[in-house]
């Protein structure tokens, strides 16, 4: 079996001090690498464990410490550091939690069919909403003509934006990660399916972690080979997160992330003659000065705009599940005191 220090699992002081004395020394912290639908898998100073799926574990994600007693049983979760969530894909009115206490995101896109720039502004505000660092990693570097050009169309979202090109097959140029990639940091890669991630992922462990397949040769579009998510240990240092390909990401509680990612209209909207500037057709509105001038891409504003309704009609619809549930919850609670009332009669 083998066993791991805390340090090496990514334990910081934001975690220590979650801890009381009686808890430091009756508890064991553990983290979550692999998540189930019965079960969690978690590692520790006492090694690899399995412990069942409880209602207060609902709502875990994999990255997350939790405590365990000496028997490997579930104590409580503790606060996130970050906290990666979208709303459910489908029609389902929900928070799915991705990922949590990452410290740095690997935004991943392949420089092929699949190159998106409003994708990767959609992962950008999720990841500037969680408070992680987010790298852009443009793959398949080595079967593009002219990577360069990419590379600077994502630079041009934002100047201190870091971006890497790189091929995922070769260990040598994915040297240009290892400023991120420490002891006791944890990395998450996300991007849509066939990008590359799961071929990260091996040639950074150094071995086959994750099954591969290649994209689909008519349209580049990706395949899903990674199914659920994973925590991988690094023998140089450092934790790889990897997550399943996400054909749908939508967002929501996202508006600081949305406000981060496009500061630059968010400061061109304080330039507008008119503080309730609707940015259509009223007179000295810098948002539409910027786009004549082509300081500011058209698809920008839109994508901007197309994010900001979309978080806005997802957070309300989540807002108003959560008041139906607390109103349920409270006729419930209020059902059963008269209950027990009248059998005390």
């Amino acid at each position: 079996m083998s066993f791991f220090t805390l340090n090496e699992l990514g334990w910081q002081p934001f975690f220590q001090q979650q801890l009381s004395l009686s808890e430091w020394e009756s508890c064991i912290p553990a983290r979550v690498s692999e998540r189930h639908r019965s079960q969690l898998v978690v590692l520790s100073e006492q090694g690899k464990h399995v412990i069942s799926m409880c209602p207060e574990l609902a709502n875990s994600a994999v990255g997350d410490w939790l405590l365990v007693d000496e028997y490997q049983r579930f104590e409580r979760l503790l606060e996130r550091s970050t906290s990666f969530s979208r709303k459910a894909a489908g029609s389902k009115i929900e928070l799915q939690q991705i990922a949590a206490n990452v410290d740095t995101v690997f935004i991943v896109c392949a420089l092929n069919n699949n190159f998106n720039l409003n994708r990767i502004e959609r992962y950008l505000a999720l990841t500037n909403e969680a408070g992680a660092e987010a790298v852009v990693v443009l793959t398949k570097a080595d079967l593009c003509d002219n990577p360069g050009d990419y590379q600077q169309q994502v630079q041009a979202l934002d100047p201190v934006l870091m971006v890497e090109s790189v091929n995922a097959l070769s260990a040598e140029t994915l040297q240009q990660l290892s400023p991120w990639i420490k002891p006791g940091k944890t990395v998450a890669l996300l991007g849509s399916s066939g990008v590359g991630k799961s071929t990260l992922v091996n040639t950074l462990c150094g071995e086959t972690q994750q099954s591969t397949q290649s994209a689909r040769a008519d349209d580049d579009r990706g395949r899903h080979t990674t199914t659920s998510r994973s925590l991988h240990l690094l023998k140089s240092g450092g934790l790889l997160l990897d997550t399943p390909g996400m054909r749908e990401l939508q967002l929501s509680d996202c508006e600081q992330g949305i406000e981060q990612t496009f500061m630059d209209i968010e400061q061109l909207a304080k330039q507008c003659r008119f503080s309730d500037c609707h940015h259509q057709e009223e007179p000295g509105c810098a948002i539409k000065a910027a786009i004549s001038r082509g300081t500011l891409q058209q698809r920008r504003w839109e994508n901007y705009f197309k994010l900001l309704r979309e978080q806005a009609l997802n957070s309300e619809s989540l807002a108003q599940k959560r008041a139906r549930e607390k109103d349920t919850t409270q006729y419930h609670h209020r059902v059963q005191q008269q209950a027990r009332f009248d059998k005390n009669r």
